[in-house]
Formats: C-alpha cells, structure tokens, sequence
C-alpha cells in the first residue's frame, strides 16, 4: 500500500478552525483560503463565498458538455478541544502513532473530504481530465448547524446543480470493512423546566408542604419510557415504518452484536427498546433520551434547599416518516398533561433535523457498492447510522439530486472527542475510493 503524502493533510489539520467560538474566525477564514488556493494548485476554478458566519469554498472542474455532474459536500470546521488535559498529544499538532493520525478534525471532518480531494487531484494528474464532471462544496458552519449553507444553496442552485451529491462525514463498520449509509436518524431538541417557589426554601422549614420541582420533573421524566423502554408519548410511533425484511438479514450477519457495542462504550449491559437487536434500536428505531438534567445546589457537601425549578435537556431521535414538528407537537401535549398543577411548565424547542433515507439498491448506489468493493475488496455492508447530519435533507431539497453517505471513520474514531483519530490507510483507501467512483458514477 503506498501511503499518500502527509505535509499537506498535516497543514491542513494545523488549522484551529473551532467554527463554534468567534475568537477562532480569523483561523477558518485562513483554512478556506487554504482550501481555495489547493484547489486551484490543482486546476480547479475555486471561489472563496463570505458569509455572515464563516467562508464557504466551492471548486469545480472544467465542465465537459455530456458527461454526469457530482458534488462532493465536506466541511473543514472542527468541534472545540475541551478537556484539554485528556488530549495525549496537542489537538492542533498532528501525531502519528502506529499509522493513525491524532488531531481534532482528523476524522471530523478534515481527512475525510480531503481523502476525495487527493482522489480528484489524482485523477486529474494521472489522466488530464475526470470522468465526471465535480463540484466540491466545503463549509466552514456544519459543526453549529450550517446556519448560513441554506441561503447559499438557495442563491446559488443554478451553479451547484448536479446529478448526484457525495458525503463522506460518517463512519465504516470496522476496519477494512467499508459501509453505504443509507440512512440517518433525524433530531427534535427541548428543553423542559418546571417552576416552584420563588426562591429556593429551606427544606426543613418547607419540606412536606412545598412543591418540589426536582421531584416532580424526575417524575414526569420517567413516564417518558414504559418499563420495555419504548418511548409512552403517546402517538409517537404512528408515523413509523417498520425495517424491511432485508435489512434486517442485511445488519444480522455484520459482527455487531451485543457484546461488540458493550466493548465499545465501555458498559456493563445495553438498554433500550424490547424486540430489537442494539443495532436495529441505534440505527432505525426512534428513541428519547434525557441529555442533561439538574436543578437545586450543585456544589460539595449538603444545602438542605427545596430548589426553586429545575430542569432537563432532551433530545428525540426521529426515523423516517417521523417529522421534528409532528414530534415535538405530541412532546408538547405528554408533557402539559402529566404535569402536576403545583409547578409552572415551561417548554423550549432546540434544534431539529428531518432523517435521510436513499435506496442503496439504486443505480447510483449500486454503482458506489462497486466502487467500494473495489477499493477494499470486499463487498461493503449497508447501514444506516443513529446520528443525524440535518444539512442532508436542505442539500437533496434544494438542489433535487440524491445524496450518497460513504463513510471512511471507524469506530474509535473519537469524533467530538479528545484524541479524534484518522487511519493514514483509509486517506490513502478514499483516495483510491474517490477515484473508482466517479469512474463507476461515470456509466450510469
């Protein structure tokens, strides 16, 4: 296996490019212009489109009447480096240890698009010309949400019309074992608080007569599961579809069991939804999860205090069919009838995604099959993944191509993470990936 180059990648990680934190934008404004003058290195018309938020890149090949359009979406922000401390190496220093390369973005999202930029400059070296023509779209936001990418799409639809659409912002299934991702889960935040008195009490004082609000939110959050742990909003599954004979075949004979996940994150035994093996419940079944909740004194030692609200953070991940307003409409109307009369409600929606689903048994998803059974040499599992990536459903809505999820992380990548992590093999596989696509891509 020849090892592809690493100064440039290793340049390209050095950018602290933490999209979340305004004192970092001069960083993603430098990574764009990087980005804009590689491309043009490598004969790409590229432009540099300032945002309100940060740049996005746009490089295209020379278009040849005839021939297939596909763009090819990444970003180049990064999540923040907290905890520091737990970092083995500087986040912003690449290391190379055992063939893997450890900085923040390394998986997320850097070495991944870079892996198709290698690809195409490959191509284009080795050949003169591509077999199809590319787009590539690149964004400095998709860690914050893509707030800015919307509007873009819409003014620039004409010059980013294409055929098909390529994300590699996911993972494989293990190591030398690649995966089509044909579906993602969907997003519904909120945040729930209940109000009591109008200051903490005494709870020796009060106690037994004052409402507590921490009590009662505990209460009300656990009717959020019955004792299957299937979710008891009432209405919630109404929408949901029911996973196809095939797919479950198709995720039974990947070495994914139970005992594979509880390695994984470290756990003692799984929980969720009866009837459903851990990766049907992870991939394709909706679920509702408390991500944060608290409420009273926090601090060492004891205050004997009734707080006066308190509070919990939920998120809701959704499965095809199911919508983030149908949901949050019936998460809404369980909440306001279990409260109990002696506190106020207060409900704030969060974020939320619509899931993606696409047909892997397509032409074109045949074709990617193709493409990386011969990168790898093995025929690749089909999947789909919990996460959500919400900028999926604007992309195929605005520009009315189909997307495929071609992932090159694995599991440990440590995405989000301190250590995140990306093998120098699979840059070197997605360059060779990248370069059977858009040839398979081609004979459509």
């Amino acid at each position: 296996m020849n090892m592809p180059p690493t100064s440039e990648f290793f340049e390209f990680l050095r950018f602290p490019s933490i999209s979340t934190d305004p004192a970092y934008a001069p960083q993603l404004a430098a990574c764009a212009d990087w980005l804009d003058q590689k491309f043009q290195r490598m004969g790409l018309e590229s432009q540099v489109y300032p945002t309100a938020g940060h740049p996005i890149v746009v490089a295209r090949s020379k278009p040849k009447p005839g021939r297939r359009t596909i763009l090819i979406y990444g970003h180049y922000d990064v999540q923040p480096v907290d905890p520091i401390n737990e970092w083995t190496t500087p986040p912003f220093e690449p290391s190379v240890r055992d063939g893997v390369v450890f900085a923040r973005g390394s998986a997320d999202n850097k070495g991944q698009i870079f892996s198709h930029i290698l690809g195409v400059e490959k191509t284009l070296r080795e050949k003169g010309e591509l077999p199809v023509n590319v787009i590539f779209l690149v964004e400095g936001e998709e860690e914050i949400g893509c707030e800015h990418l919307g509007g873009f799409l819409e003014e620039h639809r004409e010059e980013l019309a294409c055929d098909l659409m390529v994300v590699s912002d996911n993972g494989m299934v293990a190591r030398g074992y690649p995966s089509l991702t044909y579906g993602l889960r969907g997003i519904f935040a909120m945040e729930v608080k209940l109000h009591g008195a109008e200051s903490d009490l005494h709870s020796g004082i009060y106690g037994g007569m004052a409402p507590n609000p921490a009590t009662l939110l505990a209460r009300m959050i656990a009717t959020l599961h019955d004792e299957q742990f299937r979710v008891a909003v009432p209405g919630f599954y109404d929408a949901v579809v029911e996973l196809h004979d095939w797919e479950r075949a198709e995720w039974a004979r990947l070495p994914l069991d139970d005992d594979f996940f509880k390695a994984a994150i470290h756990c003692q035994a799984l929980m969720g939804e009866a009837g459903y093996t851990a990766a049907e419940r992870a991939w394709a079944r909706p679920t509702a999860e408390v991500n944060g909740i608290g409420g009273g004194y926090q601090g060492h030692g004891t205050k004997t205090v009734i707080p006066r609200e308190a509070f919990a953070k939920l998120t809701f991940r959704l499965v095809p069919n199911q919508t983030p307003a149908e949901i949050e409409a019936k998460v809404r109307a369980h909440f306001t009838r279990v409260c109990p009369p002696q506190v106020r409600l207060e409900m704030v929606a969060g974020h939320g995604g619509e899931p993606f689903l696409c047909d892997p048994h397509s032409a074109d998803g045949k074709a990617a099959r193709r493409a990386m059974a011969r990168t790898w040499g093995v025929e690749p599992a089909l999947t789909r993944e919990g996460g959500s990536i919400p900028i999926l459903d604007t992309l195929r809505r605005t520009l009315g191509a189909e997307i495929l999820l071609l992932g090159l992380a694995l599991p440990d990548a440590a995405c989000h993470a301190p250590n995140e992590n990306f093998p120098l093999e699979n840059l070197e596989a997605g360059i060779r990936m990248n370069q059977a696509l858009l040839e398979e891509l081609a004979g459509v």
